[in-house]
């Protein structure tokens, strides 16, 4: 559980030598957890009862794809009578290659310990091969418990694969563009799934009453849109149960009038479960090629599901599509078919028009319903991935509100839900009718399709270590279907399939600037740190009136001390009794454990009262409003003292507390490293959470023969005093801009883009909760 390391002698050169040797960056502090994470076993019912909840959110979309995917198919009528049994063919084994085949059978079990999405994949590769390129990275976060990163033989294909990753720059930042064009186009289906969804629920009322103008659908299809996104920030916790309710009425209404319709109208669509007629509606001409956008429509919504995966485990979801989702979408398409088979001039409004007419009207309510949630479900997945780039460092910081108690994976994010909303509106009044739509929809969905594919295929050889055999068959089928659809929307872009491109393209700058931006802040930063061995140079008082109070200086170095702190005591007369330097840093992982989020250390010797804490998240962590940040900083200070001293009165180089003796789950790891020099001694501990104070507090009562020193009781009452004289969070307000000698593109992107972002962002303090009342500034310019 414990191990220590002493050395002999003090390492010879100047004093950035020096610095190295005492502020090295906590090596010693990341021990391991042994409990690796293990995905809880459930009990068959719970199991049948999560996959009826997943209905509501996972399914939405793809199951009112029925509603629109006819119509964008043959949006000039039919050419020829054996066209619909052709795209019905393609339909069928659509579902069965692409959704069935890759998503629901191999791609949900690429999850990131249940997180799904672009960037899960990207954590996932991260983890496996040194790819990325987000800031303050260290191999200790690598003995993280949810890190698991796996070593590769050199020459096996992993490791080839490996090794041909990380030798160039170019391949890093090509893997980290490819995942921000997959980010940018599932929000562009944030955009288009409610314009589209709720566009053509809406159109069934022109149906019954012909007279009505499209400009009063598009007025209920707009005041549909206002409502659901006025509402999301109440959440879906609540009516998670009335969701799953109507999307499985809805696939079993589906699914029945799909099976009436057969034996009412053309049994013999059935035939079109044989391939064979794929390859003749493919010879037929330009339009069969042209009808394409339209049939991949009905495969939508395939990647909202597998983002939205962090609220189920995957063999519910598993259950609920091959049981009932997969069946009904089958039914209810070649029900459609058999309907236009014998009336071919109704295929504009096939769905609607193929309703026994005694249940048109409540079929009608549920169709508006499903669709209603099927839009939010693709904005939950929406929310659920910027969140993730906002962690991960790739998206402006926004603020980001919990929805639900019992589920982290609810959020909702203020400012992204009303741009999606303004942009949504936009959609559906400039385009008015679902076949521009469908164009831009679909353009959207097969790109990400395609970048989640070319991520697989990385997956499958680093993370899982799959035979070349089953990679490139998965491949090869995967990018054949996509890239045929891919070739068909892409010669639309006039018509619609601009619209996300156009929405692509901005966020893809926004992204990419944010993320230079933040990365050249970062190297700046951590070349102008200020060396330790200065600091300690200047004595117990730094040179400075110390006052009472503790200073928490934010800073994103995990080792050093920041620019912003010697620019502070340059000008100022004055600092704190205690001071900490603070890093807030997030990793590629889904989650940081509590036990080992907070990592703490001494700076200097006792009488300098410096300490440096790193508090690591995920990318599914956040913090809350509930959470006292503040307060978790001054016990894990409080902590580490407590064990310090008991590690110095032990007089031996190893100090072990082993929570499990006293009948709780926590451990602590505790290590030491001293140097020769009287002058300075470094103490490390890895904190958990406040409740180990208790915890300690036991341990203390049962072992009476170790009384606590003088020293501990004087310090801690020394650090309660401070705290009670105040706390101050000391931040950099930095002004980032360009160099005089930087090219145009740079000086666009840094001194425009970049400041108009950091401007209009949410800022540090209100994403650590820090009170404004208690909040000093530090201005500074990078240039970069």
């Amino acid at each position: 559980m414990a191990s220590a390391s002493t050395n002999g002698e003090m390492p010879k050169g100047n004093m950035w030598d020096l610095d190295q040797k005492l502020d090295q960056p906590m090596d010693e502090v990341a021990g391991r957890i042994r409990s690796m994470y293990r995905e809880k076993k459930s009990s068959s019912l719970v199991i049948l009862q999560l996959a009826f909840q997943s209905l509501g959110v996972a399914f939405g979309d793809l199951g009112t794809s029925p509603l629109y995917v006819f119509y964008n198919t043959f949006p000039h009528g039919l050419k020829h009578e054996d066209d619909v049994v052709g795209a019905l063919s393609l339909i069928i084994y659509s579902l069965t290659f692409i959704a069935l085949l890759k998503y629901v059978v191999v791609v949900l079990r690429a999850n990131d310990n249940g997180q799904g999405g672009t960037f899960a994949l990207y954590s996932l590769l991260c983890r496996h091969a040194n790819i990325k390129t987000i800031a303050n990275q260290h191999h200790t976060d690598e003995e993280l418990t949810t890190y698991s990163r796996w070593t590769f033989e050199e020459h096996s294909l992993a490791g080839k694969v490996k090794c041909w990753l990380e030798s160039y720059a170019i391949n890093k930042n090509a893997i980290l563009f490819l995942v921000l064009i997959g980010t940018c186009m599932m929000i562009g289906d944030g955009i288009l799934t409610p314009a589209i969804s709720v566009l053509s629920a809406a159109g069934g009322i022109k149906l019954d009453h012909p007279k009505i103008s499209n400009d009063v659908v598009i007025l209920v299809a707009v005041v549909i849109l206002v409502g659901l996104f006025g509402l999301q920030h109440y959440g879906i916790d609540r009516v998670s149960w009335l969701f799953a309710t109507i999307v499985f009425l809805w696939f079993i209404i589906i699914g029945s009038i799909g099976a009436f319709n057969i034996w009412k109208y053309d049994s013999s669509v059935l035939k079109a479960f044989s391939p064979v007629f794929i390859f003749h509606f493919l010879k037929r001409g330009p339009h069969s090629w042209a009808s394409l956008g339209g049939i991949m429509l009905s495969i939508t919504g395939i990647e909202a599901l597998f983002a939205d995966l962090c609220h189920f485990p995957v063999l519910a979801i598993q259950l609920a599509f091959t049981l009932l989702v997969f069946p009904c979408l089958l039914l209810a398409y070649s029900g459609q078919a058999a309907y236009i088979m014998k009336n071919p001039g109704h295929v504009a409004d096939a769905f609607y028009r193929s309703i026994p007419e005694i249940v048109y009207w409540p079929v009608f309510i549920v169709a508006t319903a499903a669709a209603i949630i099927a839009s939010q479900a693709t904005i939950s997945a929406t929310f659920s991935i910027i969140k993730q780039a906002v962690a991960l460092g790739c998206f402006p910081r926004v603020k980001i509100v919990h929805t639900s108690k019992k589920f982290l994976g609810q959020i909702y994010i203020p400012s992204i839900n009303w741009v999606l909303m303004v942009l949504c509106i936009a959609v559906t009044a400039v385009f008015k009718n679902k076949t521009q739509i469908g164009l831009a929809y679909g353009t959207a969905v097969v790109i990400d399709m395609m970048v989640t594919t070319l991520l697989m295929i990385l997956i499958m050889l680093m993370v899982w270590r799959s035979n070349w055999i089953l990679v490139f068959t998965f491949a090869s089928l995967s990018l054949t279907v996509e890239l045929t659809y891919f070739s068909s929307v892409i010669l639309k872009v006039d018509q619609g399939g601009w619209v996300p491109l156009v929405v692509a393209v901005t966020l893809l700058i926004i992204m990419y600037v944010w993320h230079y931006g933040t990365m050249k802040r970062y190297e700046f930063e951590k070349h102008s740190k200020v060396s330790v061995a200065w600091i300690l140079g200047l004595g117990p008082s730094l040179g400075l009136v110390r006052v009472p109070g503790i200073g928490f200086v934010y800073t994103e170095l995990a080792s050093g001390v920041p620019h912003i702190f010697s620019h502070l005591i340059t000008n100022l007369p004055a600092i704190h009794s205690v001071v900490l330097f603070v890093c807030v840093k997030f990793l590629p992982v889904y989650t940081v454990p509590v036990e080992e989020r907070v990592l703490v250390r001494r700076i200097g010797p006792k009488n300098f009262h410096m300490f440096r804490c790193i508090v690591r998240y995920g990318y599914k962590d956040l913090h809350k409003k509930d959470d006292d940040f503040e307060m978790m900083l001054f016990d894990s200070i409080s902590i580490f003292v407590r064990l310090e001293s008991k590690m110095d009165y032990s007089d031996s180089d190893e100090f072990s507390l082993d929570m499990e003796q006293q009948n709780t789950s926590k451990s602590i790891t505790l290590n030491t490293t001293e140097d020769v020099e009287s002058f300075t001694a470094d103490s490390i501990v890895e904190i958990t959470d406040s409740s180990i104070l208790d915890s300690v507090d036991q341990y203390n009562n049962n072992v009476k023969a170790m009384t606590s020193h003088n020293g501990e009781e004087d310090e801690l009452a020394f650090l309660n005093r401070c705290r009670d004289a105040g706390v101050v969070h000391i931040l950099g307000n930095t002004t980032t801009k360009a160099r005089r000698d930087s090219g145009f593109l740079k000086r666009v992107a840094i001194d425009y883009i970049y400041a108009f972002l950091r401007k209009i962002c949410t800022e540090n303090i209100a994403m650590l909760h820090v009170p404004h009342e208690s909040t000093l500034k530090v201005g500074q310019v990078f240039y970069v």
